[in-house]
Order: structure tokens, then sequence, then C-alpha cells
């Protein structure tokens, strides 16, 4: 019995030497190999890739060349005991798997390979025997062809410093590194300072009564339950004898004042951090208040439009310590001057190099923007033979004019045509032969065998046609572009449901966004409508 044209004693000696101890997985695996190996083409060159990160690979690696540090093994760890060696450069190749239907004969294999039973009361000696009988006959392989794009590049890519441990990364893995997004189980110690209780500005406090005719260094708020919050006192503000009692009430035994805190440049005031970084994070449509307030910043819609958020961004500016920032959800319609975030430095003086890192963040884009929504020439096709025939009365084109032109929207063409491909496709061209931006076909999109919208549409010339969405009501509405021209197909709900997914895809389109795959399944989280007796969308969770 050979492994790859070696002895079983040899192999299990090189098992031995390479994984600390003669693990069955890895015998298996060595079986695994030979079985592609056999299979292969000779005189190619292969790389490999692992579905597990058990035991396998260590077989791949010390029988073949391919290793994870050369690139040549890559691991894609689904879980699966199975490898596949593939041609590099054009993507045929073998993949092995172990087949369960063949362990049947070998009850401590399957046992040990199910986890059917603890490892101490596994018999070794027979799961040993059983692997070595079995050999590669518990295993089947396939003919596969790899789509080279998917497959994930090997060799080192470009890199950045990372602004919070000042070390190198994959700029790949976004705007910090892997440990200081918390991925390491253990915590590190930042160059900034994440341990932040270590990191305060060196304040000196005065008594009350000793605070007359000094200048408050920054607001301090007052609560009245139910009835008011606020600065009761300004930053800067002149500190009166009468002043004495009300600090006093408000729990204010002693104070900051300007005049014993002098400026450092080590240290940024609350009201100055939270000035610059509103400033950065404000993008095209987002302006922001100019006066802090209890040491946040607000900013405000500049325009109407669409409200579009950096997520990732966002989420990692929130990591940094000592500074967070909370925004209402992206996508969301606004108008000027709605609220849209808020900021702010949570210590009284933010370290020079906790600003610093964000301000680093927020350069290479902004977080937030308002995105103009353009006012369409709209094209809209009801389809069904019911309605075409006047045996139905025609409800969709008022519902879906009325949403459009409350965008400012025209509609510029309305045609009823009946269940049949080639009528559909011929009002289709109609209707773009009038110049629409944006084309809005209504029912014909259920499993129904009338339902033909789809086809009618493609043969209209239809392209990127996605099908059904994770919205409800709307799982059936159909996205499309026909040259420039946006398709937006409405499902029939939309003639019961007062909302549905149209009206969280219209102002997407309107705003001239990209709506890829991704986008739509990210939509399947907050997108069913409760169906509230008074519907108050968009105030409401739909949508977000």
């Amino acid at each position: 019995m050979t492994i790859c044209d070696r002895g079983y004693d040899e192999f299990i000696n090189m098992v031995k030497a390479f994984h600390g101890h003669v693990a069955p997985g890895m015998i298996l695996g060595g079986f695994m190999v030979d079985l592609a190996y056999r299979h292969l083409p000779e005189g190619e060159f292969f790389d490999a890739i692992c579905e597990t990160r058990a035991c396998l690979p260590d077989a791949i690696q010390i029988l073949t060349p391919c290793t994870v540090g050369n690139g040549w093994l890559k691991i894609i760890d689904i879980g699966r005991y199975a490898l596949t060696f593939y041609e590099k450069f054009e993507g045929p190749g073998i993949r092995v798997y172990v087949d369960p239907e063949k362990l049947e004969p070998f009850s401590e294999i399957k046992s040990w390979f199910f986890k059917l039973k603890p490892k101490m009361e596994q018999d070794r000696d027979r799961l040993m025997a059983e692997i070595q009988k079995a050999g590669s006959s518990i295993c089947s392989f396939e003919e596969v062809k790899l789509d080279m794009a998917s497959v994930p590049a090997g060799g080192r890519k470009g890199f950045t410093i990372c602004p919070l441990c000042h070390e190198a990364y994959p700029s790949e893995n976004g705007l910090l590194c892997g440990g200081c997004q918390g991925l390491l189980p253990y915590r590190q110690r930042s160059k900034i300072g994440m341990d932040s209780v270590s990191k305060r500005a060196p304040l000196k406090a005065v008594p009350v009564e000793e605070a007359v005719g000094h200048h408050a260094l920054h607001d301090m708020t007052q609560i009245i339950p139910g009835k008011e919050k606020g600065p009761a006192f300004k930053r800067n503000q002149l500190i009166s004898t009468g002043d004495i009692c009300r600090l006093q009430k408000m729990g204010r035994q002693s104070l900051y004042v300007s005049e014993a805190n002098p400026e450092d440049s080590d240290w940024i005031h609350e009201d100055e951090a939270a000035m610059a970084l509103a400033n950065a994070m404000a993008g095209d449509g987002v302006t922001f208040s100019d006066n802090p307030r209890e040491g946040k910043v607000a900013l405000f819609a500049a325009r109407d439009g669409l409200f579009q958020v950096d997520e990732k961004q966002l989420e990692v500016i929130n990591m940094l310590p000592d500074m967070k920032c909370a925004s209402r959800h992206g996508f969301t319609v606004v108008s000027k001057g709605d609220n849209l975030a808020g900021t702010r430095a949570l210590p009284l003086y933010l370290h020079r190099e906790i600003f610093d890192s964000a301000m680093s963040i927020l350069s290479k884009e902004p977080l937030f923007r308002v995105l103009p929504m353009h006012p369409a020439r709209v094209g809209i096709l009801v389809t069904g033979t019911e309605v075409f025939l006047g045996l139905v009365e025609d409800r969709f084109i008022p519902i879906i004019k009325e949403k459009v032109e409350a965008y400012g929207c025209t509609v510029i063409k309305a045609v009823i045509t009946n269940d049949d491909p080639a009528a559909i496709c011929d009002k289709v061209k109609e209707i773009l032969a009038c110049n629409v931006d944006l084309l809005i076909t209504t029912a014909g999109l259920s499993v129904d065998p009338d339902d033909v919208t789809r086809q009618g549409l493609l043969d209209a010339g239809a392209v990127d046609l996605r099908y059904g969405t994770p919205i409800l009501p709307g799982n059936m509405t159909l996205l499309a572009r026909i040259n420039q021209v946006q398709v937006l197909g409405v499902p029939a709900c939309a003639l019961f449901h007062k909302t549905t997914s149209f009206d969280l895809l219209l102002p997407r389109l309107l705003a001239r966004t990209e709506i890829t795959t991704r986008d739509l399944a990210k939509m399947g989280h907050g997108g069913m409508c409760l169906e509230c007796k008074s519907c108050v969308f968009p105030d409401c969770p739909f949508g977000k």
C-alpha cells in the first residue's frame, strides 16, 4: 500500500513528524490526496483548495508542493472534509470528498467522523485499522471547473497602517486591522490607549465657592425629570456669587474653570473635537450646527434627498475610544433641515492621538451624504388581459402616478396591454420611444401561467434582470435595465397594500444609486411591513 508513492509506514512517520501525532484525519487525508493525484493529468501545475481547517490541510502540505505559506493551498473553511486540486490557469480540477454513504461498512470510522461518541470512548486501534483497510474507498471524486475570478487570490497585497495600533495590515481588511476590530481572543494595548481610562487630561477642579470670577470650562447640564434637560451654564460663562447656590442644587461641589486649566496641545476640548469631527463627517448635502451643545454637534440635511451612510466607516469610528457618533437609518428620504446624526467626544478633553486617528479615517470618504433625487420622466405599463378587455377597472395607474408625482416625477405615458409577451414587448418599445427615464410595470410577475411580463421585458431588451426581493409585501418585485432606462416591476400586491417594496426602491432609483444583489439581500433585515391598521410610513420600522 502506497500513498503518493510513499509506503504506508513512511507516511505515518511523516505525519507524526509534521503534525505532532498520528491523527486519523490526516491519515485519511493522505488517501484523499492520493486519489486526487491518480486522476490528475501529468505535467500540469495545480493549486489546491481545502474545505476544512481540520487535519486535511496538513496532509496536502506534506504530500504536495501546495502550502498555505506559498499561497498554492487556499483554505475555504465551510466544514466539509473535501479537497480540490485544480489547474491554476484555466480552472479544471478534481474534487475528492468523504462520502457518507460509503462509511456504513466501517462503523468505527463512521462513529469518529460524525462524532457519535466521545473521544475517550473511541477504539483508536480499531479506527486506525479501519482507515488503513478502507483507504480511499470511502471517498468519492468529481470533475469540477472553477470560476477563477471567485478563487481567493494568494500572496500579499497592499498594506496600510492601522490608525489605532499603528501596525501594518492588508488594506483590503477595512479601515482598522482585525486585532483592533476585536477579532483576536485577547485584548491588545493600543498605541493610542484603547484603555481610555488611563488617558485622561490632567484637569484641576476648584471648589464651587472659589469659582466665582472664573469662567466655566464646559457646558453644565441641568435635568428636571420630565420637564427639561439642557445647559444651565455655558462654556466660558462667568461664575458669579449668585450662581453658587444654583450650582450646588445641581449637585456641583467643584468645577473645572478655564483659568485653572490652560490649553495643552496634547488635548482637544470636546467642543473643538466635535466640530472638527462633524466637519469631516459631512459630505455633499449635509451641514452641521456651528454651536456645540453639551459637547455634541448635530448634523442636518442641507437639501431634500436620500440620506446615505457609510455603515462600515461609522462602525469603525464608533470602535475608537472616547468618541461616538449616532445617525438615523441610511436610505431614508429626508427634507432640508432634518436632523441626520450627532457626534461628540466623551471626555471633556480628547487625546490628540485619538483625535488624529479619527480624522485620518474620515479623510478618506465623508461619512454622510444626502443624494439629490432627480425627478424622472416615467412610463407606466399595466399588464393584464382582464384590464385590457375592460372586464376589470384599472387601479394601478392612479396609485403609481400619485406616488411618483410626490417626488416631482412626471408620467409621460401610461399604457394597458394584455398578457402576451409580444404585446408587452411592443408596448415597452412604444413607451421607451417617449424618452422616459424610468419604466414601471405592474402585475404579471407571479407564478400564474398568464403572468408573462418578465418574458416581454426580456424580449424588449431588458438586462441585469433581478426578480424577487426579501421585502414583504413585494417579494415578486423586478428590477432591470433597458439601455439607460431603469425598469421597476411592481407586483399586484401594491393594489391592496398601501406600502410595499415599491416605496423602498423608488427613492433609490431616483437618487441614481446602484442597487446590487447584496443591497437587495440586506433589505431583508427590516423588510417586513407590520401592516398597521393606521399606516405611518415612513415613520415606522419598515425598510430600516
